[in-house]
């Protein structure tokens, strides 16, 4: 439990900017599946951008609780997935 907790929190800075790209993908194509593959070539460009930069210390953390970067950022894909799904569910029944 303390592993995932440890994983939201990663995600906390992350989670005004899946908003706002929610929002985005929304106006333009409010459909589950390409939202989703937009989703995925993001966390996909975060894995690489923070794996690549000097915010490679972030992932140190992690891997001293042990927590691989790969896990990490398919847990990261899979909650945003859910938070997607559910704001563009609720997007197409009130709009």
């Amino acid at each position: 439990m303390y592993r995932f907790l440890a994983i939201l929190n990663f995600y906390k800075p992350f989670v005004v900017w899946s908003f706002i790209v929610n929002i985005i993908i929304a106006f333009f194509n409010p459909y589950v599946v390409p939202a989703i593959f937009t989703k995925l070539f993001l966390t996909v460009f975060t894995w690489y951008y923070v794996s690549e930069t000097s915010n490679k210390r972030k992932l140190t953390l992690y891997r001293n609780l042990g927590i691989s970067s790969f896990k990490l950022f398919s847990i990261l894909f899979i909650v945003d997935c859910i938070l997607t799904v559910l704001f563009l569910t609720l997007y197409k029944e009130f709009i």
